[in-house]
């Protein structure tokens, strides 16, 4: 059995993955943590979520005094926090030789040039980012085992590159074009003004310069459109994205690169069929539609997922599983 420290487990993604650790008979939750200056702190899961009302384990502090514990207890620690709070904690558990599973943006580009412009910051530790590796589950299986440093994708990238990787050779000329919308609390649990529930109606966000972007095309390896929504409903997300392929391409072709994901038990594929945010809400699952105009060469695939589970803590939870080797 393998122990699992969550740090940042007070939010919504640390306590959904808390909840899941707790619920798989291979893993033990070494501790829950917050930080030092946290409100939260002291108190138990259940106190902020009656839902996990099973779960009384209480907030501990991430004193330097707890994060000697975890290193010696811990056999891999989950970071639930801000991006530039997991810069430097992921570098210090990963060099003390425990397996870091990261749900920030911190450590999901390669490329060290990327953070300044996208995330306000200067990367720190490039011996760690070159051993760093993007976990999406159905795509980096071998990376991911291998590795201990993963970066967990984010949930836009993982609803749009579900859809868009199985067609990356049928891709014509044009970029293609992402329409995405998000419930609420894809913007944390800290109380904003423009995230309150009543003051939330549809509208877009981030138009051209959302730092998702470059992650899709990083790993997309195609530049794309991405155009984020914020919805007025709690969690999930549905991606719309339009795109033409090449000349030639047909049914046939497109049906046989989702095939892709016939072993695959969390993505599920549908001809003629669009999935709606309800089928996926509180599962791992990706579930994707997709229809095609043969006369203009133009596909439609729509991806929805729950941006909390698939989007942030199951994956999570598959990337240990997948790094620990067990189903």
């Amino acid at each position: 059995m393998k122990n699992i420290a969550i740090i940042g487990a007070s939010g919504y993604t640390g306590a959904q993955i808390t909840a899941l650790i707790q619920a798989d008979k291979e893993l033990q939750i070494q501790g829950l943590y917050v930080s030092e200056n946290s409100l939260d702190k002291g108190k138990a899961l259940a106190d902020l979520y009656p839902v996990y009302c099973h779960i009384t384990l209480p907030l501990l502090p991430l004193s330097e005094a707890a994060k000697q514990t975890i290193i010696a207890e811990a056999d891999a620690v989950v970071l639930a926090t801000d991006h530039g709070v997991s810069l430097h904690l992921a570098a210090y558990f990963y060099a003390q030789g425990l397996t870091v599973f990261d749900l920030s943006g911190a450590y999901r580009f390669a490329d060290a040039q990327q953070y300044p412009k996208w995330y306000g910051f200067e990367h720190e530790y490039p011996e760690v980012l070159a051993n760093a590796v993007y976990g999406l589950a159905e795509w980096n299986h071998a990376a991911i085992a291998n590795s201990k440093m993963i970066a967990v994708p984010g949930c836009y990238p993982t609803a749009s590159l579900t859809a868009l990787k199985p067609l990356a050779a049928l891709l014509g000329e044009s970029l293609p074009v992402i329409n995405a919308v998000s419930g609420v609390t894809g913007a944390g649990r800290k109380a904003q003004l423009h995230t309150s529930f009543c003051e939330v109606s549809l509208t877009p966000y981030g138009v051209l310069g959302h730092r998702h972007q470059p992650e899709i095309a990083t790993q997309l390896g195609k530049e794309v459109i991405f155009t984020p929504h914020l919805g007025n409903f709690k969690r999930g997300i549905l991606a719309t994205i339009t795109v033409q392929l090449k000349t030639g391409v047909t049914e046939a072709d497109i049906a046989n690169a989702y095939s892709v994901y016939n072993e695959c038990p969390l993505v599920h594929v549908y001809q003629h069929q669009f999935p709606k945010i309800d089928d996926v809400v509180l599962t791992p699952n990706c579930l994707l539609g997709w229809k095609f105009d043969a006369q203009t060469g133009y596909l439609v695939v729509a991806s929805a997922i729950d941006n909390l589970m698939k989007g942030a803590a199951s994956q999570a939870h598959q990337c240990i599983k997948i790094h620990f080797n067990y189903s």
